[in-house]
């Protein structure tokens, strides 16, 4: 198909002019596609992971390393999708001698990562086990893409607004039964 931009319309989510690498905390939230369940069940109000669910938290673990100027914060890996705080807290400093063996030069290893190759990252590392869990452990296939195309994501402005956000993060699966990204919920409506 041929693009036409008379009929693909694709607006970005995020905020016009916004440098998503400068120091802040971001709730993203990313969802498997088509709602499909991978990671585990809601079972008494509290997520038990699957095998594919635990292999998502151990990528999210894995970030900061990847990217040593960030810090995470609290998540949680649902049914079909997972939400979690990023920290960017800035460029990590590394030093490098002088050539003349006076006092190291310390100057930014790397610029703060932006958000969108943060959660690329992750959607990457993440699709790619996954598809060794297909192939070597009978994880369920999943259709075309493991996670949609897109994320959703929140500048944190606030110390109210984080703490609004980390008590829904840790309370997501207790609402599981009324939860917009819950396949049961679109049925009933």
């Amino acid at each position: 198909m041929t693009f036409n931009p008379d009929n693909h319309h694709r607006h970005s989510i995020r905020l016009k002019n916004y440098d998503y690498s400068q120091a802040g905390a971001y709730f993203v939230t990313i969802c498997a596609q088509n709602r499909e369940c991978f990671f585990g069940e809601i079972t008494d109000a509290a997520m038990q992971l699957n095998e594919a669910g635990r292999m998502v938290e151990t990528w999210w673990h894995e970030l900061s390393r990847k990217f040593p100027m960030i810090d995470m914060d609290v998540y949680t890996v649902m049914p079909n999708h997972f939400h979690g705080i990023v920290a960017i807290v800035g460029a990590a400093l590394c030093g490098r001698p002088n050539p003349d063996h006076s006092q190291p030069v310390i100057q930014p290893r790397t610029a703060a990562p932006a958000l969108g190759n943060i959660i690329t990252w992750f959607k990457t590392m993440t699709t790619n086990d996954y598809i060794r869990g297909v192939k070597h452990h009978q994880w369920r296939p999943f259709p075309g893409k493991l996670w949609q195309r897109n994320y959703y994501e929140h500048v944190i402005r606030n110390e109210d607004d984080l703490n609004k956000i980390r008590e829904y993060i840790v309370n997501n699966p207790a609402g599981w039964a009324d939860d917009d990204e819950n396949p049961d919920m679109i049925q009933k409506q």
